[in-house]
Formats: structure tokens, sequence, C-alpha cells
């Protein structure tokens, strides 16, 4: 499985430069008419992704977010983000990855590798061995208590209304040291990876956008599960990441959160009035 890594990156460090050279077109010219740059750097990333893997690997199949799909009974399969974070790419916003990973036919994750191209920061992760960061291992965080973590989330880009996560984000927030909200899952999953959060979860996610998270995760000595502590599969829509140390507390959390128990409750517009003055 180590071969597979270098050709990886070197794909992923090209798709990294296409993406980019869109991003400072959209920084640096105005729009003229209804030009969709993101539609067009997505597609374009996709498309020299899926033709690298299928001239390095033609019996694999692959899955990827804008559309492609092929030789789906395969024994592996390729899951590809070619763009996570589109939402911040759109507006500027330097925060964004290309994702990438093998697993077998039954789920098991082999390989990910996740870039991102306006750090230069190259993560790679294979199956018991490990988890590094450009070319360094890297390792979850030591916090033991979530009174002292920073974690992420995030929340869809559409129909946020039907989402639940706003009430989690709210208690979460006060019963952590802080939340964060980057706007790219695979990146979040990353952070987690190298100790940077000492959390991630998320409702209503695609095995595009966890695969490589998290098997980085996995690897740097991490754990992943659903949000009840059941096994994560790729199919999963929902994602529970920690260092380890605090996740049954956030597991523990999450069950009171869904069954309204020990809420905070918002202030009143006439109490904050009150703090500020």
């Amino acid at each position: 499985m180590s071969s597979y890594v270098p050709d990886l990156e070197a794909i992923a460090r090209e798709a990294g430069k296409l993406l980019m050279g869109y991003f400072v077109r959209r920084v640096t010219i105005e729009y003229k008419g209804e030009v969709d740059l993101v539609t067009e750097a997505d597609r374009a990333s996709e498309k020299l992704i899926v033709e690298r893997l299928r001239a390095h690997w033609p019996e694999h199949g692959i899955v990827a977010e804008e559309g492609t799909r092929s030789e789906m009974d395969a024994e592996y399969r390729w899951y590809v983000d070619p763009l996570d974070g589109t939402t911040n790419f759109a507006h500027g916003y330097p925060v964004f990855c290309i994702s990438m990973a093998l697993a077998r036919q039954d789920g098991q994750l082999e390989v990910g590798v996740l870039y991102d191209p306006t750090r230069d920061e190259m993560f790679a992760a294979e199956r018991g061995l490990g988890a590094t960061l450009n070319g360094r291992p890297i390792h979850v965080s030591q916090t033991k208590s979530l009174a002292e973590s920073i974690l992420g989330t995030g929340f869809p880009s559409h129909k946020r209304h039907k989402n639940p996560n706003i009430h989690f984000y709210h208690q979460i927030t006060l019963r952590s040291h802080g939340l964060r909200r980057a706007g790219s899952a695979a990146l979040d999953l990353a952070n987690v990876a190298c100790g940077r959060y000492d959390g991630f979860w998320e409702f209503i996610l695609n095995p595009w956008d966890t695969a490589a998270g998290v098997l980085l995760v996995q690897e740097a000595g991490g754990r992943v599960t659903r949000f009840d502590g059941s096994a994560f599969r790729l199919d999963s829509r929902e994602v529970l990441a920690s260092n380890s140390l605090i996740h049954q507390e956030l597991i523990t959390n999450f069950e009171e959160i869904f069954a309204g128990r020990g809420l905070e409750e918002l202030p009143s517009v006439a109490e904050y009035a009150k703090t500020r003055i």
C-alpha cells in the first residue's frame, strides 16, 4: 500500500495548482455575466483527478462528488472530493482542499490523501502505518476533558433550517473551550488528526467528504464513530471524531442534547442588554 502515497500526492498537488489558478482569477478580476468559476473549478479538478487515477489504477472504481461513477463492482474504490469547501472558494476565503481515499469493497479504508493548496499542507495516511503532514508523523491531541477542548463542526450550504446542528452548536459551545466552523469537513477531520482540534462532528455528510479524513484521524490515534458511539461506516451520514480521550464525554453530551436534558437556554434580549451596561 505504501506505493500509493507518492502518486496520490503528485495528483493532489497537480489538482491543487489547477484550483489555485481558478482561485486567483476569482480574487483578481471581476465577473462579467453569469460565469460560474466554482463549477468550472470543481469539474476541472475532478476531470484531472479521475484521469490520473484511471491511468495509474484502471482496475479500481471511482466515486467522486461531481458525478463520476465507474467500475462500481471493483474490489477497490476511490472516493474523491475535487474541491471540499466550495462555498469558501466561491467567496475567496482560503479554506478548501482536495480529498482522495481508497477503500475496499467492504468499506475498509486503505489509503487517504488530503491537500490544502493555500497552505501547501499535504496530509496522508495508510492503514496500519500512521498519518503524516508534509511527511512528518502526526498525532491527535492529549486534551482530556470537553471543557478544555476546542472542536470543529459544519453546516449544510442549503436547508439549514431543517438541520438540528444549530442546537448542538449552542450547547457544545457552552460546554467546551470553543467551536470553529471552517467550512470544510475534510480539513476539520485533518485538524483533529494533527491535534489542532480535539474533536469534530457534523450531520449529513457523504463518503467523499469523510473517507480520507476519517483514516487520518484513526491512524493518528483518534476515534471516529456515529453520534451514539456505534461504528462509523463510509455510508454513515453523521460523523463524530475525537482524540479518543474526550470521545465518551462527547457521546454522553450528545445523548443529553438529543433527549433534551440539562439544556442551557438562550439569554433574553433584556438579559443580554444588562451585560453591556
